[in-house]
């Protein structure tokens, strides 16, 4: 079957929801999302929003943290304007029914967090569950809209391309999308499509994003002959909670924002040998001295401390927290948390310009997806969810200005072709295959590399895609399917990238290059050959 509608959005976080919300005023929307609509990285953020609106602080303090975060690698022009364009963005999330923490101490309307890497308190937040406020009131706003209508159990399959003759993307034309429950492969045609799949987060062992977080939109574009930049940077939380019987729970940097002190587990801090900031310092340098201090000592996790502070304010400040620490038997009033480093956040992304566009005409993508020179080498906390909704309105107003002259296409599509496939009676081939890859990247492509493990990685990376793309003819696909095949290209994608940077720079440290290299000031692009 095909459908046709004017944007074609593939995600349902905050970038693809507030670009969807602009986009509705000038055509009709579809909204495909792989799981329930609210299931998205969003929905898990915890710390919250950075932006200026307090007077004490400016403009000019949050570019420059977000600079020295970035090791060299952000466009400065984009910092610029991500920052200056935050106030309005940050009003509209409030018009649109976000209810961020409000102060208790006036004039200020809203309570403001403080996290690592910033000189100032600027993190708008609702409590712990900033995500999860910004899903709900977005949704609310996207359920009155009469021309949005979102897939849920929905995933995309490929990208369709208009080509010329050499084989050259001419421009995006849709994709192709599988129905999970109902197994049917659909055409969805449109006259803009803008990827807001988020990150990629399962491309490793140990993270602390959900399980839909598998590169999609990344491999997706990838396959389609897109321009992908600086995947060798992998923001690892510093501070993942370490329990036998917890899935990937995050403690929020702002509990180190609050006051919050990484010690080691017989008792003493030892943030103080690695940087000034301490406990507060940015996450690759908090995540590299803790899987130091875990390689040096042998213990299995480090303590988050802090038990100094009054019962009451924790329990209010970080309500979420406190109550899953609780289940797994830690009051973290009297207990200090043990936490190890986890797979967070993706720099790195589809190579995009100041507005949101790919490589390739019609294709856009915003959010995690992404790689707009923001974050360079590493991002500064609360700055992501930020980027999703200042691109999601820079696409929006580029897409408006062009709108009268890009129809939509009357180039013929075929429909899917699964002739000659059967339905797959081995899906051990798969969860073998998944594991594989993911215990791969965590022990050769994690937080310390080297050229040995990462030609290790190359290698067995390669076979298994090998494997993959064999077993992709034969068979139907299905959501696993998809999911592999995605994350096996993105295990690619950042291993190449980590070979191709020889030096230590912010997220990327290789034991062989430990020194920056001033030479290597540029972004690291891979497009598919």
């Amino acid at each position: 079957m095909e459908f046709k509608t004017d944007f074609l959005i593939l995600g349902s976080g905050i970038a693809g929801l507030s670009l969807a919300i602009k986009a509705s005023k000038l055509g009709s929307v579809a909204i495909v999302t792989k799981k329930e609509k609210s299931e998205s990285n969003t929905n898990y953020a915890q710390g919250g929003i950075a932006a200026v609106t307090d007077e004490t602080d400016s403009f000019a303090e949050h570019i420059n943290d977000t600079l020295i975060c970035g090791a060299g690698l952000c466009k400065k022009d984009v910092v610029e304007f991500v920052v200056k364009e935050a106030p309005p963005r940050i009003a509209e999330l409030i018009d649109w029914g976000v209810q961020f923490t409000k102060s208790e101490t006036p004039p200020y309307p809203y309570d403001l967090g403080r996290e690592g890497g910033h000189t100032n308190r600027r993190v708008l937040h609702a409590k712990d569950l900033t995500g999860h406020e910004i899903e709900r009131a977005l949704h609310e706003k996207v359920a009155e809209l009469q021309n949005v209508l979102i897939y849920e159990n929905h995933i995309g399959i490929d990208l369709i391309m208009e080509k010329d003759s050499a084989g050259k993307p001419l421009r995006c034309l849709g994709a192709y999308v599988l129905d999970i429950n109902k197994c049917e492969v659909h055409t969805y045609r449109a006259r803009y499509t803008i990827l807001s799949t988020g990150g990629a987060g399962k491309v490793y062992l140990i993270t602390t994003n959900p399980d839909i977080a598998t590169g999609d939109g990344i491999a997706m574009a990838y396959r389609a002959g897109a321009q992908i930049a600086n995947m060798e940077f992998i923001q690892f939380h510093p501070t993942c909670l370490y329990h036998p019987d917890a899935k990937a729970f995050l403690i929020s940097e702002a509990v180190r924002g609050e006051g919050g002190i990484l010690k080691l587990k017989n008792g003493p801090p030892f943030m103080d040998k690695y940087h000034p900031m301490k406990s507060l310092a940015p996450r690759d340098i908090v995540a590299k001295a803790i899987d130091t201090e875990i390689k040096k000592s042998g213990d299995e996790y480090v303590l988050l401390d802090i038990t100094h502070r009054d019962r009451n304010f924790l329990i209010n400040r970080f309500p979420n927290i406190y109550n899953k620490c609780l289940e797994f038997g830690i009051d973290i009033s009297r207990d200090p948390i043990p936490v190890v480093p986890a797979a967070h956040y993706i720099c790195g992304g589809v190579a995009v310009n100041a507005y949101g566009e790919t490589s390739i005409p019609q294709l856009f993508a915003c959010g995690e997806v992404s790689c707009t020179g923001l974050h360079g080498a590493n991002r500064l906390a609360s700055n992501s969810l930020l980027e999703a909704v200042v691109y999601a309105h820079r696409v929006c107003a580029k897409i408006a200005a062009d709108y009268a002259k890009t129809p939509q296409s009357g180039v013929f599509i075929a429909p899917w072709d699964a002739s000659g496939t059967t339905e797959s009676d081995d899906i051990v081939v798969v969860t073998h295959n998944w594991d594989e890859i993911r215990r791969c990247m965590w022990n050769y492509v994690g937080i310390v590399r080297s050229d040995k493990r990462l030609e290790r990685a190359a290698r067995r990376i390669e076979l298994i895609q090998k494997e993959i793309d064999d077993y992709y003819r034969d068979y139907k696909v299905t959501k696993d399917l998809i999911e592999l095949r995605n994350i096996t290209i993105v295990a690619k994608l950042i291993t190449a990238s980590a070979r191709m940077r020889c030096e230590s720079r912010g997220l990327h440290y290789n034991l062989d290059y430990p020194e920056i290299n001033n030479d290597l000031i540029k972004d690291t692009i891979v497009v598919r050959e």
